[in-house]
């Protein structure tokens, strides 16, 4: 039995929402002018972005060693902080709301390969983390997935599913324990 047969794999035409030269300079710039911005020039992040397309809103804070995939797929709302080594792996959309802390190394994806397909065709969903929530380090978040609005995703969570509103959540995959308080 064959389970993928990655010669048969091809990436749509316009999946990338972009042409492949706009792609790859992205790229450039994210490996230069962006990755080696001294910490506090987060002005100069957030230009670059908005260069890309990207709908960055007030005060917000990028660390210079976030990975954002495609620009264009991704929104913040104001004040919001995405912390040191965080991967905005954006195929698809990734909507972040106001005032939410993504600690260091968490990691958003909204892509994947449809496993039940021998051509092993990419697909992409987005992914939403309400105003006000607080996920903390090393937190993995699935393509589809809704964090509601003020909840706290605990260290080393795996978020594989929508999480509901005012929540702690914890553990592989994520469970909502108790209200946040």
């Amino acid at each position: 039995m064959i389970y993928q047969d990655l010669k048969e794999f091809s990436v749509p035409k316009t999946f990338r929402g972009k042409s492949k030269i706009t792609v790859q300079l992205w790229w450039i710039v994210q490996g230069t002018l962006f990755a080696l911005s001294p910490q506090f020039f987060y002005g100069w992040r957030r230009f670059l972005l908005r260069m890309f397309g990207a709908k960055i809103g007030k005060g917000v804070l990028l660390r210079a060693t976030v990975k954002v995939t495609y620009p264009w797929n991704i929104e913040i709302g104001d004040y919001s902080w995405i912390g040191e080594d965080n991967v905005l792996y954006s195929l698809g959309k990734i909507k972040i709301g106001s005032h939410v802390a993504l600690a260091h190394k968490v990691y958003i994806n909204t892509g994947g390969h449809e496993y039940d397909k021998v051509s092993f065709d990419i697909f992409s969903e987005p992914v939403f983390i309400e105003d006000e929530c607080w996920l903390t380090n090393d937190v993995y978040v699935a393509p589809g997935v809704t964090i509601g609005k003020g909840s706290i995703i605990a260290a080393r969570s795996s978020v594989l599913k929508s999480m509901p509103g005012g929540k702690i959540c914890v553990g592989t995959p994520a469970i909502a324990i108790k209200d946040r308080i």
